[in-house]
């Protein structure tokens, strides 16, 4: 049997976020689905993080065994000619029998975009968290520097499954301006995130952005490891797993 690594993205609308659960669409168990119907028989496919409902990806990362004869080409193309419209399989290779689209991940980034202005977006709607009030963008640009480095976490999220720690390393965190008018994006590369961990993150700077909270007030937030202590879960909908990166770069 080889080992296929593939790369989807997905509008998560419609969907009870990656991992399959019984009785309700989710992306997992729809690629499955394609899958079975190329390959003739179920094939289990392993995702590299588990976007919870609502949520988007750009860049997720699978993988799954088969003994397909053909080209991984025209296996992409065979998935992308059963899914809906709302995944789409970029790429699909083969790869070392030791690679895993979770564990042998180094980092995986994420973006968040929050439409800062009064007028709503019928274009953004669904990829973006509408707040008509003006944020202090400096402001949460400082306290998101304190999220960079190692630590504990446990303010911001639980633990997944496979590991009790909530200690993870961050590399980079910050804001930009988008190209379209009140366009903010939160971008957040690490080793790895606990549940809900980003979309707090977001809640928890948009208090420091309406001038709820400083940013000093947000570092004893992170140091206290007080889940009760962090801000509002930010909606599902302005999170986009971006990309994930592998040590070794023919796995990318």
């Amino acid at each position: 049997m080889n080992k296929y690594k593939a790369v989807l993205e997905y509008d998560g609308t419609a969907y009870h976020g990656w991992q399959l659960q019984k009785g309700v669409p989710t992306v997992q168990g729809t690629m499955e689905q394609a899958l079975e119907r190329i390959l003739g028989r179920p094939t289990r496919v392993h995702g590299a993080g588990r976007t919870d409902s609502g949520v988007h990806a750009a860049g997720q990362v699978a993988h799954f065994l088969s003994d397909w004869q053909h080209s991984a080409l025209k296996l992409r193309n065979g998935c992308n000619s059963l899914l809906p419209p709302d995944i789409t399989v970029v790429s699909i290779q083969l790869a070392d029998q030791d690679f895993h689209a979770r564990h042998s991940a180094h980092s995986k980034n994420y973006s968040y975009s929050i439409l800062n202005r009064p007028l709503r977006s019928s274009l953004h709607r669904l990829y973006s968290w509408h707040l008509p009030q003006l944020l202090d963008r400096a402001n949460m640009e400082e306290a998101s520097g304190h999220l960079t480095g190692i630590h504990d976490f446990a303010a911001f999220g639980s633990p997944t499954d496979g590991t009790l720690s909530t200690v993870r390393e961050m590399f980079q965190a910050g804001w930009t301006i988008g190209p379209d008018e009140g366009m903010l994006q939160f971008t957040i590369c690490g080793t790895g995130f606990l549940r809900y961990m980003v979309r707090s993150f977001v809640g928890t700077l948009v208090l420091v952005g309406r001038n709820k909270i400083s940013p000093t007030q947000f570092l004893s937030i992170l140091m206290s490891c007080d889940r009760s202590r962090s801000g509002p879960t930010a909606p599902p909908h302005g999170l986009c797993l971006q990309s994930v990166v592998y040590e070794n770069r023919r796995d990318e």
